[in-house]
């Protein structure tokens, strides 16, 4: 799964989403999930090992050959509920009927997109009602955090000013603030249910490995947990899973 930063988060977006799932919809359902640039397919394909049918749209050939390849090394039973296709996540009415889905994702996906107004107006029209539209984005209104506590003051003042930065890849890139995303959604007809804040006391891991300790490890992820959910700290995370539901 990477390093320790992308153990957390993966870890604490898979429970969030599993909570989230779990309080609206019935135990035992399948679930019609589209996962919008799935990456490696890490919830992909743990929502397909809970028994979910689930389809996932990359626009990017090397990282849909990734998915491809992890999803390879699942038992048939599992590949056979997963459906792999190439697409820009901006184009789901090409793709998709209205309705088509319970859950739709879109994870790490919203930063490299100008204007995720119209994208996401897309995710909401293939939603089913009562659906789940869930996101991560990185945060806007936190966005000075990882440079300034890296003492790198001319990038951290830059942040108050601009939702633009450069990623850790050396793309430019955009941060989304939960006000602005929260009216988005609601104008489009799934309106915000419940935000978490993802990685606030492990951002400046960089590529440090996840503890070995399954005690230490279990910890680090309730303190990054207890702190996903709780005032003050939720605000100043890394990254926001905002999570909408269709009306």
């Amino acid at each position: 799964m990477g390093g320790l930063r992308n153990t957390v988060r993966q870890e604490l977006v898979a429970r969030q989403l599993e909570e989230q799932i779990t309080a609206r919809f019935p135990v035992g359902q399948r679930l019609r999930v589209l996962d919008v640039g799935p990456g490696q397919g890490t919830q992909a394909l743990r929502l397909a090992r809970a028994g979910h049918q689930v389809t996932g749209l990359e626009s990017d050939p090397k990282m849909l050959q990734a998915a491809r390849d992890a999803l390879a090394t699942e038992p048939a039973g599992i590949q056979d509920r997963v459906r792999l296709m190439e697409g820009d996540g901006r184009e789901t009415g090409v793709h998709f009927l209205p309705g088509s889905f319970d859950v739709v994702l879109c994870h790490g996906v919203l930063m490299y997109v100008p204007d995720p107004d119209p994208m996401l107006a897309g995710l909401a029209r293939v939603l089913a009602p009562g659906g789940l539209l869930s996101l991560v984005v990185r945060n806007a209104d936190a966005l000075a955090m990882r440079p300034g506590l890296s003492g790198d003051w001319a990038t951290a003042l830059a942040a108050f000013d601009s939702p633009a930065y450069t990623n850790r890849l050396g793309l430019p890139v955009r941060a989304d603030r939960r006000d602005a995303l929260s009216a988005t959604l609601a104008g489009i007809g799934a309106p915000l249910h419940t935000w978490y804040g993802v990685r606030v006391f492990t951002d400046l891991a960089g590529n440090d490995p996840a503890p070995q300790s399954a005690e230490e490890r279990e910890m680090l992820l309730a303190a990054e947990d207890r702190a996903s959910r709780t005032d003050p700290y939720r605000a100043v995370a890394a990254l926001l899973h905002l999570c909408g539901v269709r009306g």
